[in-house]
């Protein structure tokens, strides 16, 4: 099974997917004239301004939490220590690359949700990459829509909504409260940590309760727990780099020698540059989903005044989840070489901060196992919206599927932590490689639209 699923993510995320994504956001980088520069202080206001004033379900702030809810998990603390493991110190300056020309690619995903998404009869919202590449594209198309749909509702359920985010929740509470696993249960014909299982007991049920209350109640919640968690993590950061200052140089050249190969080991600087792009890329996309097609399913319910300015503020969570703290957990990792001493998983950013911070180390470990269960479990949050959107356009909205899919959604939570890490994170990586593809072409075939309308409304009303 693993060779089997190593040899399939290797053929999606290979060389050609890296080159459309990157292109992609060039491409649109360049058509925007680079918007998420000029505009990015516009940006950031209107994200903190308060309420909306145009039609939809929750507020942008709120739509951006929703998002955020979703993104900002265990890939800017995991995945950001699994990328730097796997193809070195440079895998983090090609995140960063990927999420600064991916601002423009989120910029457009938001835009695109406002601009052809349908607001029901009850006052419920479709919208999202499924309907701007049926209503924007046309019914010639809608078959990419489905497959959109289809992707979305795997990644949800196999991918970044379920395992990953449930396989670090309770791999960081076996690590701090039985690091030797000296309690033990059997399940599944092997011995497990008790405090694995009993953790994901109780995450299932947290779950439980949140999701059956919908978008709603999903978007309160983020609202209060993801600005508050991420601030947080922000200060934890602010605070390492302060006491670790001296060594903040000597990462940055180690970080970008590292992304062209030039302290290539083996395989040739070429070989190893490509692998921290593979890496970086990928573990950037897993991050701030950027070209994914999910942030744009939240979006689309905002009460926007324009498209133009969901698509802003829908950019500003590339540039928090990625540029912010991806790089704030990045420069830890590089900074103490927790990358290369064995370590993997949330045991490598743990040991970051616990050698770089000023604490005891078990005040360190209680610290980030907190923002990690906190980070995952919203995203968790996140997923079970988008699967459930993008089942609700599969099966015209039938409530009966819906709850189908939510049992299934509690099932999948409850076995995730019985799935080794390599497994869970080469699943995530082949679902959301898949979910790409067709957000991408139509992002591709609809940015004329982008271009001229963001083109004409930025004219018209001084944004400046």
């Amino acid at each position: 099974m693993s060779d089997f699923l190593n040899t399939l993510d290797n053929l999606i995320w290979g060389v050609p997917l890296i080159v459309i994504i990157l292109v992609t956001g060039i491409f649109l980088s360049i058509g925007l004239h680079f918007l998420q520069i000029s505009k990015l202080r516009l940006a950031l206001k209107n994200t903190f301004k308060g309420k909306s004033n145009g039609k939809g379900e929750i507020s942008s702030f709120a739509a951006l939490c929703t998002a955020l809810s979703a993104t900002i998990g265990t890939g800017n603390m995991i995945g950001v220590a699994t990328a730097i493991c796997q193809g070195g110190p440079g895998a983090l300056f090609w995140m960063i690359v990927a999420a600064f020309f991916g601002m423009a690619t989120k910029y457009s995903e938001g835009f695109l949700a406002i601009r052809f998404r349908k607001i029901n009869e009850d006052g419920s919202v479709t919208g999202g990459p499924f309907a701007y590449i049926e209503y924007g594209l046309g019914k010639n198309f809608k078959f990419l829509a489905v497959l959109f749909a289809i992707f979305g509702i795997g990644v949800a359920l196999l991918g970044i909504g379920t395992f990953t985010q449930v396989n670090g929740i309770t791999n960081a509470a076996g690590m701090f409260f039985d690091p030797n696993n000296n309690h033990t249960i059997s399940m599944f014909g092997n011995q497990y940590p008790l405090i694995v299982s009993i953790t994901g007991l109780i995450l299932t049920f947290l779950v439980g309760l949140v999701i059956i209350g919908g978008l709603k109640r999903i978007s309160k919640v983020a609202e209060k727990i993801v600005p508050f968690m991420a601030v947080s993590y922000i200060l934890i950061g602010i605070i390492f780099i302060v006491f670790n200052i001296k060594a903040v140089p000597a990462a940055i050249v180690e970080i970008v020698k590292s992304a062209f190969g030039m302290k290539a080991v083996s395989g040739g600087a070429i070989g190893t540059m490509i692998i921290a792009m593979q890496k970086g890329i990928a573990r950037g996309i897993f991050s701030n989903e950027a070209g994914l097609g999910s942030a744009p399913i939240a979006a689309a319910s905002a009460k926007a005044e324009s498209p133009v300015h969901q698509g802003l503020i829908s950019m500003t969570g590339t540039f928090f989840d990625t540029i912010i703290i991806c790089t704030i957990t990045g420069l830890t990792i590089v900074i103490t070489g927790a990358w290369n001493i064995g370590k993997e998983g949330i045991a490598v950013t743990s040991y970051a901060f616990e050698t770089g911070l000023p604490f005891p180390h078990h005040v360190t470990a209680f610290i980030i196992m907190i923002c990690l269960m906190v980070f995952a479990f919203t995203t968790i949050l996140g997923w079970n919206f988008y699967g459930e959107r993008c089942l609700a356009y599969l099966s015209n909205n039938n409530k009966k599927m819906q709850t189908i899919y939510r049992i299934i959604f509690m099932i999948a939570i409850f076995i995730g932590p019985y799935f080794t890490l390599s497994q869970v994170w080469t699943i995530a990586d082949i679902v959301n490689g898949l979910m790409a593809i067709p957000n991408i072409i139509a992002l591709l075939l609809l940015s004329p639209v982008i271009f001229k309308e963001t083109r004409e409304f930025i004219k018209g009303n001084k944004l400046y």
